[in-house]
C-alpha cells in the first residue's frame, strides 16, 4: 500500500502518518526503487491502534509507551488514570456549567451583573447583600465599598495561601452574621472621611482600630501568623500598587491596623 493507501484504510491522513513516523509511533516501512514507501498490513493495524487510542485522548508519549509494552499491563495503567483524569474533567465542566447557570438567572432577574462578575457564588450573594445595604443609606455608597468588592474579587481569583484562609474567614462572617456587611459600611465610611484627611488625623487611628475589631477571628488569626504582615510580605510589587490607590490617610490607617494585627495578643 502506498500512503495514501494506508490514511484512507484506517482514516487519517498521509501528513498524520508523516508524523507518526517523525516522533517513532509509526515505523519507517520498506520503500521502493523509486522511493515510495509500501506499506503492509502490520503496519495499517498498528496506525488502527494508533489512532484509536489517539480517539481516547491519549497523548503520543502515552501511545509510545502502550505500543513498547508487549504485555498490555500498561495499557490498562494508562487507561485507568486517563479515566481519572476525565472525570474530573467532567466534575469540573458540570461546576462551571452550574456556575454560568446561576449567572445566568442573576442576570436576568436583576437586569445584568455588577462589575466585578463573575465571582463565586460566595462572593455573589455577599456582593447582593452589599447592594441592599447600600440602598438604604441616605447618601450615596461608600467609594471604599467599591474599592472592597475589587479587591475581594481579586484575592478570590488568586492562588491558594494565607489570603484565602483569611478572605475565608472573612466571607464566613459577612454571609451568615446578619449586620455585619452593615458594620462594614460604617468602616468604609469612615474610610471615606480619611480622603482628604492629614496622615496624623485622630481619626486615623480610629479606622485601624475599626478594621482590627470589625475582623472575624478565623480571618485575624490568619493575618496575625508570624510573617503573614511582615515588612517583606507587605512591600513591593502588589502591596506598592495597592497602597498607591489610596490617599496618604488611607493608607496610613492601613499600615496601622497592620501594626495592631501584628502585636501580641493581650
Amino acid at each position: 500500500m502506498r500512503i495514501g493507501e494506508l490514511a484512507d484504510l484506517v482514516g487519517t491522513t498521509p501528513r498524520a502518518v508523516r508524523h507518526y513516523h517523525r516522533v517513532g509511533l509509526l515505523p519507517e516501512p520498506t520503500r521502493h526503487p523509486n522511493g515510495y514507501r509500501h506499506y503492509t498490513l502490520r503496519d495499517a493495524i498498528t496506525l488502527a491502534r494508533v489512532r484509536r487510542l489517539r480517539d481516547l485522548g491519549l497523548s503520543l508519549d502515552e501511545i509510545r509507551d502502550v505500543l513498547a509494552e508487549d504485555a498490555g499491563k500498561d495499557l490498562v495503567e494508562v487507561l485507568t488514570e486517563l479515566d481519572a483524569d476525565l472525570a474530573r474533567q467532567e466534575a469540573d465542566i458540570r461546576r462551571r456549567r452550574a456556575h454560568l447557570a446561576w449567572l445566568l438567572r442573576q442576570a436576568d432577574e436583576t437586569g445584568g451583573l455588577g462589575a466585578e462578575a463573575p465571582v463565586s457564588f460566595e462572593l455573589t450573594a455577599l456582593f447582593e447583600d452589599m447592594a441592599r445595604v447600600s440602598t438604604g443609606l441616605e447618601g450615596p455608597e461608600p467609594a471604599w465599598a467599591a474599592k472592597e468588592r475589587a479587591l475581594l474579587a481579586l484575592l478570590e481569583t488568586g492562588p491558594p495561601g494565607g489570603a484565602h484562609r483569611w478572605l475565608d474567614g472573612l466571607l464566613a462572617t459577612l454571609t451568615t452574621d446578619p449586620e455585619a456587611v452593615t458594620r462594614a459600611y460604617a468602616v468604609y465610611a469612615m474610610f471615606d472621611e480619611l480622603a482628604d484627611a492629614a496622615v496624623d488625623d485622630p481619626r486615623v487611628e480610629l479606622t485601624a482600630r475599626a478594621v482590627v475589631d470589625g475582623l472575624p477571628e478565623e480571618a485575624r488569626e490568619a493575618l496575625s501568623t508570624p510573617g503573614a504582615l511582615s515588612e517583606e510580605n507587605t512591600a513591593g510589587g502588589f502591596a506598592d500598587a495597592f497602597f498607591a490607590e489610596f490617599t496618604p490617610a488611607q493608607a496610613a490607617a492601613i499600615h496601622r491596623a497592620m501594626e495592631l494585627l501584628r502585636e501580641p495578643a493581650p
